[in-house]
């Protein structure tokens, strides 16, 4: 008999000691403070997920439990370059050691190299994995190649009027040409 194991509410350990997997293939909007981000959302967007857990062996220890998690989306985002919308694919590959509690973490975490998070009866996966795509969000989104030829123009009425008014530093030295005085 397999046990059932839900991403909502999942026993880190009983889940590890079970060598256990996990997939989803959820709706974007699943992900409330992703789909806040989003820019032209609707339900065919989705999140391509994937848990995987395992006890690694630890000498004079009873092992440590790891979690390692894909997941992959198409995001809807403006490029900032020409300001037409642009789907931004999201890929995520991370490993989790979990250890006894958030205090065993914040002391381990300045000499560990690995992401460390606290082992919970009722850790909710969906929320780990909304976490690692909002970090995954492109700070400036843009298409490879934008669809529509960008200008590159710019023009500030009150810039062109200041810089009308102010007399050109080098108008003296042409002044000094004219009057036969220069060389």
């Amino acid at each position: 008999m397999t046990k059932e194991y839900s991403p909502d509410r999942l026993d880190i350990k009983a889940f590890a000691q079970a060598g256990g997997h996990l997939s989803g293939h959820d709706s974007l909007l699943k992900y409330e403070r992703l789909a806040q981000e989003a820019k032209g959302l609707h339900p065919d967007l989705l999140v391509d997920w994937k848990a995987v857990s395992e006890i690694r062996p630890e000498a004079g220890g009873p092992g440590q439990i790891w979690l390692h998690l894909s997941v992959h989306a198409s995001f809807p985002m403006e490029c900032q370059r020409c300001l037409t919308p642009v789907d931004v694919p999201l890929d995520v590959e991370r490993s989790f050691r979990f250890v006894a509690d958030e205090a065993t973490a914040e002391a381990l975490d300045e000499e560990c190299d690995e992401d460390l998070l606290a082992l919970s009866r009722e850790f909710d996966l969906r929320e780990l994995i909304e976490d690692e795509l909002l970090m995954a969000l492109p700070v400036v989104p843009r298409h490879e190649e934008c669809p529509t030829s960008v200008p590159l123009a710019s023009s500030d009425d009150d810039f062109e009027v200041a810089n009308s008014e102010k007399p050109n530093p080098f108008a003296a030295l042409a002044a000094l040409r004219k009057d036969g005085k220069g060389t």
